[in-house]
């Protein structure tokens, strides 16, 4: 679901059926940044679920490209355009966005629409540290809280009189966002998972008025970090932002709680861990919430339980939805050959939640 700044483990050879075409890239970058000419040794990252995301290396120029996967795709996502526009629009008031290059919406040129950027280089976390990186109990602290100011400081961003005024549809985000994941599970429903019915039906009852209105990541992870090597508690770019938009923060952060993994959690969720969460020093469910409420100044809401829900439960219509790309074979990617399991496992997990209308 991510792109990735490559560090040892993470990139491959590109897989099969999903090749670039290198001279009409050629042909393309000659017309639109002339000033990066030769042929590029080409790598694939691993960790992502959803988009393609290629690392060129020029002679002179290190770039990320992104382009959306082959298939049936969500109406709403994998929309390049939309999204490199909002790095764009975003990067001079928040640094920490990747430098956008060029978009392509020409679908003529790799079959898809595409845009590049510059590789930050630095170091990606994801189910475990790279080989030969290790992370103390006080490094694993401070980079969750920088995680946290990082996030704190995306929701502190004015977008009035800015571009990032057009990339929302202003309040009522909350309810959008329940109504759309639910027929969005729907449509993408297959035979052999279940209907999430239940959860389904509180979240459409329990939805809240949204607490505000601001910039949200929409997929703020630690694997969607790049850290500084010197010093892995610092971030030095926030990588994948499909999902940003105009929106509420405690939905926000709602998705992020359901990535993380703590090391005391069942042998399921530490199956799913894709973020080295579980490790000594690393923020609890309960303290990373608590330290977000801390920092940013916003009060904690007696209903926190729903945006907990609300997080799983999308993480569930998000795994549904690449399962249904391999289940009608539109991916060949073996690693999704399994996700209908963790759709019914996610929505039990959020049915026990509700019933006990505690955090966990």
């Amino acid at each position: 679901m991510s792109s990735r700044s490559p560090v040892a483990g993470d990139e491959r050879s590109v897989r099969p059926g999903e090749e670039l075409d290198l001279e009409a890239l050629a042909g393309w970058l000659s017309k639109t940044l002339p000033d990066i000419t030769g042929t590029p040794r080409v790598t694939q990252f691993s960790g992502g679920a959803s988009n393609w995301t290629y690392r060129l290396e020029y002679p002179d120029h290190d770039l990320v490209l992104r382009r959306p996967p082959a298939g049936t795709k969500a109406k709403s996502a994998h929309d390049m355009g939309r999204e490199s526009f909002i790095q764009r629009a975003l990067r001079p008031v928040y640094p920490l966005v990747p430098e956008v290059l060029a978009y392509c919406s020409d679908t003529g040129v790799l079959g898809a629409e595409f845009y590049l950027m510059r590789r930050v280089p630095g170091v990606v976390l994801h189910r475990r540290p790279p080989d030969g990186i290790h992370i103390d109990e006080k490094t694993a602290r401070r980079l969750c809280l920088n995680a946290v100011d990082a996030l704190v400081a995306l929701h502190g961003v004015e977008p009035a009189g800015t571009d990032l005024e057009t990339i929302g549809k202003g309040p009522g985000y909350a309810k959008r966002q329940i109504d759309g994941w639910c027929d969005r599970y729907l449509r993408a429903r297959t035979w052999n998972v279940p209907s999430c019915r239940k959860v389904r039906r509180w979240l459409a009852e329990k939805t809240p008025d949204d607490v505000d209105t601001c910039v949200i990541h929409g997929d703020f992870r630690l694997d969607n970090l790049v850290l500084d090597p010197g010093d892995l508690a610092s971030i030095r770019a926030v990588l994948d932002w499909e999902m940003a938009t105009l929106g509420d923060p405690l939905m926000d952060l709602g998705n992020s709680l359901a990535y993380w993994v703590q090391a005391d959690d069942d042998r399921v969720a530490r199956s799913t861990r894709r973020q080295p969460t579980h490790l000594p020093g690393m923020l609890t469910r309960t303290e990373l919430v608590d330290a977000y409420f801390e920092r940013s100044g916003r009060d904690k809401p007696d209903n926190w339980v729903f945006y907990e829900v609300y997080g799983i439960f999308r993480l569930a219509v998000i795994v549904q939805q690449i399962y249904r790309r391999y289940f009608l074979r539109q991916t060949r990617n073996p690693a999704f050959k399994h996700f209908w399991f963790l759709v019914w496992y996610l929505d039990r997990r959020c049915r026990r939640l509700i019933q006990s209308g505690s955090p966990i």
